[in-house]
């Protein structure tokens, strides 16, 4: 540690660090505009000039490492006359539009500015004039004439969202910030810039112009569309959303949020809001009041129960619903007598049902100090891109990354080594890594695996694994939908407990861990038979079973043979099979609990006012449960249901377990001709992000593809853009081909999720292509 002294205060800051972290230690603010706690160094705009002593000229301090016994002075003389300097440089080409910009109120060189600027230029020459540049949906680059190239966000894309989509070109006063030729800017995090930028460069394309930050009511909330539970702040004008910021969490989003969770709430006000109860009689929809559609759902299922018994009732939730309505939605279902309830639609196999309750296995501070990580079937950056950036920070700290999945998609991050296979050689795969790693080892491989050789690659995942200190093994979406999630899931936990690794389950949507705290599960062994085994009633809670269920042909045709479809959604949706919709309230309109992959819960309260007749998904259920008359139902508030689950816990992690006692099996090596990976594209992966129209015109958010292979696609005589007829189980789709030169030779990439491929029948299988 050295000791400095700044403006007559003492502090002990680390050998290496900066005078700006050693002010910053004490609570002296300096001005600044390019120095940000995440980015690396650039010391390109001057404005945090400070005087030290025996120094001749004033220095920067984010650039200025501490030396002992130094004293600096932040508000001498000699310091404010080089940073009004400074500021007089950065406005002489600053055009003075603050009436107009976006970013007034909340721009750091307008604060600054009244500090540091003088009341009058001296600058008479004409300003210069740069461009504006389309970049895109989500980000405005109009009037890139205020910028003043601290270039925070040409570093925040290499170094976080790990691609230079934004670069400097030019010198002196034509330099300017751009996109490369004709590019936009597509990262998942790309939205971040907008909040680095200190001046009004970069705005909100969606926000723009339509509200002044003054204007806006704060509250926060927390973000449901994946695993993480981003820590949001949701401003409001007239109860209306208007926007979505990050409220900083070390531990859990740091200061960042991902595009998903930055745009997502264009759809609050989509023209497919569900706003009234609705019936439909005779064919048509007619609009009702709540007494007579709850009244009526509830004689319903009487009815059926009688006619039917208890085991024709099911219930489906999503992991994008809070704790409290789930657990409310498995009290009816279990109080009418069946035990048909499940929130994992894209999961296909339940072999550890009752033995696991999947989690991340340890924090989110945890996972990002890990040096040796092994990835299982994910499609991490899209799935999971807040934690898939934390990785990336590891992996350029010299973290090993090493993955096994069917597609080699560019994870912007160095990755050690690389095992692409066809999901049906996932199992095999992982047995070659267990051998490899008994190998290594000396111990005896297990027996279920005899006869089975490692590959090189195996060999030098295994080496990985057993090298390092704080180790990790992961199974993502796609290993946990696949058809041999069990298999898999103890073949993984093998290698971690032979390498002395932490097993961990990337889980999916906001609150997939509190679906099994809320128990919104089936009794183990009744799973799996909810749509394979048409039911006569459904109520769907937040569930779109054609886009979220992981075989939609089995889905569809249950639902249009069932008596009653109850579906309880903020969208109308399921016109076609629905008998009743009821408008529950999205995460901004409710209040409610997620829990977090790390089994952190997070309760939030609404932002705004449920839209029409909406109501808050646990008041709809709990009067439902009163209208069937069962027992406990007498719940006020959320706060009730969740203190009587959770008690005055936040870190559930006591209660999760990835643990399992699964016989491994000897693997099977054989495999369809052609089979299919399935994708959940990263904004069609829940109600509310593939309702949001700037999300849907980014590049994610194009209709999917049927990705073939080089090989496959010369083997049928297709190029790049024809269109190919894509068959799997009763149904077909009609897609435009793309190839990608890494997939393996008989995998075809066709995204779940979406109205297009929602004929398809599994996510994973043998699927047919032809040439249209």
């Amino acid at each position: 540690m050295v000791e400095i002294e700044i403006d007559g205060k003492k502090v002990e800051v680390q050998e290496g660090s900066m005078v700006m972290d050693a002010a910053n230690k004490l609570g002296t603010y300096i001005p600044h505009f390019c120095y940000h706690k995440k980015l690396s160094i650039a010391a390109n705009c001057r404005m945090c000039l400070v005087e030290v002593e025996k120094a001749p000229k004033p220095l920067p301090a984010c650039a200025t490492p501490v030396n002992a016994g130094m004293i600096v002075r932040t508000a001498s003389d000699k310091a404010v006359k080089a940073q009004k300097g400074v500021m007089e440089f950065l406005l002489i080409n600053h055009p003075l539009d603050c009436p107009i910009c976006d970013q007034g109120g909340e721009c750091q060189l307008q604060d600054l500015a009244v500090g540091y600027g003088g009341s009058s230029s001296r600058y008479q020459e004409e300003k210069r004039v740069v461009e504006p540049k389309d970049v895109g949906p989500l980000i405005s680059m109009k009037e890139m004439n205020r910028c003043i190239h601290c270039t925070r966000c040409v570093r925040f894309g290499q170094e976080v969202a790990g691609v230079m989509e934004l670069g400097m070109l030019g010198r002196g006063e034509h330099s300017e910030i751009t996109t490369f030729v004709g590019k936009t800017v597509d990262s998942e995090l790309s939205g971040n810039m907008i909040d680095l930028c200190p001046v009004g460069a970069l705005t909100s394309k969606p926000f723009r112009y339509s509200a002044r930050t003054w204007e806006l009511s704060r509250r926060k909330s927390v973000s449901p569309h994946d695993s993480v539970g981003a820590n949001l702040i949701v401003q409001v004008k007239n109860g209306k959303v208007m926007r979505v910021l990050p409220f900083e969490n070390e531990e859990v989003n740091e200061c960042w949020i991902s595009d998903k969770d930055r745009f997502a709430y264009e759809a609050l006000d989509s023209e497919q809001r569900l706003t009234k109860p609705m019936l439909k009689q005779d064919g048509k929809w007619q609009e009702v009041d709540w007494q007579t559609a709850l009244e009526y759902v509830a004689h319903g299922l009487r009815n059926i129960r009688h006619e039917h018994g208890a085991d024709a009732i099911a219930a489906l939730g999503t992991p994008y619903s809070t704790l409290e309505e789930l657990s409310l939605l498995q009290k009816i279902v279990r109080g009418v007598g069946s035990e048909n309830i499940d929130f994992r639609l894209r999961q296909s196999d339940f072999g550890l049902d009752g033995q696991i309750k999947p989690w991340l296995g340890m924090s989110i501070v945890e996972f990002s100090q890990l040096n040796r990580v092994f990835v299982i079937g994910s499609f991490l950056r899209k799935d999971h891109p807040l934690l898939s950036a934390r990785l990336r920070q590891s992996a350029k700290s010299g973290a090993k990354v090493s993955v096994l999945h069917a597609t080699d998609d560019d994870l912007l991050m160095p990755v050690a080594n690389k095992i692409i296979a066809a999901p049906s050689a996932w199992l095999s795969a992982l047995a070659e890594v267990a051998v490899a790693v008994a190998e290594a080892k000396g111990v005896a491989a297990p027996s279920a695996y005899a006869g089975v050789t490692a590959s090189d690659a195996a060999k030098a995942t295994a080496a990985s694994l057993l090298s390092g200190d704080a180790k990790g093994v992961f199974l993502g979406n796609a290993a946990v939908q696949h058809p041999q999630a069990a298999q898999l899931h103890a073949a993984a936990q093998w290698i971690a407990e032979q390498t002395g690794a932490k097993l961990g389950v990337l889980t999916e949507g906001g609150n997939a861990v509190g679906g099994y705290l809320a128990n919104a599960v089936p009794a183990a062994g009744k799973a799996a038979a909810v749509f394979a085994q048409p039911r006569k009633a459904y109520l769907l809670l937040n569930a779109e079973p054609e886009l979220d269920s992981y075989d939609p042909q089995a889905a569809s045709a249950a639902l249009k043979q069932a008596d009653m479809v109850v579906v309880m959604s903020a969208f109308k949706h399921g016109a076609d099979y629905a008998d009743v919709l009821l408008p529950i309230a999205p995460f901004t309109e409710t209040s409610g609990t997620f829990v977090n992959t790390e089994g952190r819960a997070q309760s939030f309260n609404g932002t705004v006012k449920p839209a029409g007749d909406a109501r808050p998904g646990w008041k709809v259920l709990r009067v439902l449960g009163n209208l069937l008359e069962l027992e406990n139902f007498e719940y006020e508030t959320s706060e009730s249901i969740r203190d009587e689950l959770l008690g005055k816990e936040t870190d559930l992690s006591a209660r999760l377990n990835n643990l399992a006692s699964v016989q491994l099996r000897a693997v099977s090596t054989a495999a369809a001709e052609v089979e299919r990976v399935a994708d959940v594209p990263i904004y069609f992966a829940d109600p509310i992000a593939r309702r949001s129209a700037p999300l849907l015109e980014t590049r994610d958010g194009q209709a999917p593809r049927a990705w073939l292979s080089a090989a496959l696609a010369s083997k049928l005589g297709v190029a790049e853009g024809d269109q190919v007829k894509v068959k799997q189980g009763s149904g077909s789709a009609a897609l435009t081909a793309a190839i990608d030169k890494k997939l393996p030779e008989n995998v075809v990439r066709v995204a779940a999720a979406h109205a297009s491929t929602a004929a398809l029948g599994g996510m994973f299988g043998a699927i047919v292509v032809e040439k249209a």
